[in-house]
């Protein structure tokens, strides 16, 4: 006669046969390892929105104040010549910078001003993503994150220099170069 499974008697102590000689499943920390930092600091979705608005709204209000005190001083005319000196110093003797748009000699300069108000208040923003990001991170984590954040804005700060030091003045002198050597038009026929 065939038993039913139910009525099977092993042999092996209850849940040495469970996961084949790893502990229970339900069991997953192991007795020296210590407790999670992070336990119990969980907040709802609708708690990171309102952190998440909070923190863009403090950074944004850092670019505003620093569009404020650009455009008192040195104004917008101001960055825009600074920005524009690499080039205009290696235009032809005569020539000037033009304006291709109606409205772009009001927006050129109000937008140069807007990208260096970003770039003056650049650690203000960065401090809000580090706020709004800190707090989910283990401290092993955090201890990566500040030589990551200075040696990046460092490092950007170079990139914009040796842009501004020495791109533009290259570009602007090679393409003055190549319209030198470059054959003047030639004149076409006009049919009868």
């Amino acid at each position: 006669m065939i038993r039913p499974p139910s009525s099977l008697a092993l042999a092996a102590p209850t849940g040495a046969l469970r996961g084949f000689g790893r502990p229970d499943a339900t069991d997953m920390s192991a007795p020296d390892d210590k407790p999670d930092e992070l336990a119990g600091t969980e907040q709802p979705f609708v708690s990171h929105l309102i952190e998440l608005r909070d923190r863009l709204v403090r950074a944004a209000i850092a670019v505003a104040v620093c569009f404020g005190a650009l455009a008192l001083w040195p104004g917008p005319a101001g960055l825009y010549d600074l920005l524009a000196a690499p080039l205009v110093a290696n235009l032809p003797q005569g020539a000037t910078l033009i304006a291709t748009n109606v409205i772009s000699p009001f927006i050129v300069p109000l937008k140069i001003t807007l990208l260096a108000a970003f770039l003056l208040a650049l650690p203000v923003v960065l401090y809000q993503a580090w706020a709004f990001v800190a707090p989910g991170l283990y401290s092993h984590e955090k201890k990566l994150v500040m030589p990551l954040v200075i040696s990046s804005t460092v490092l950007f700060f170079i990139g914009v220099a040796f842009c501004y030091f020495f791109v533009f003045g290259r570009c602007s002198s090679s393409s003055r170069a190549s319209r030198r050597r470059a054959s003047p038009p030639r004149r076409t026929s006009r049919p009868t």
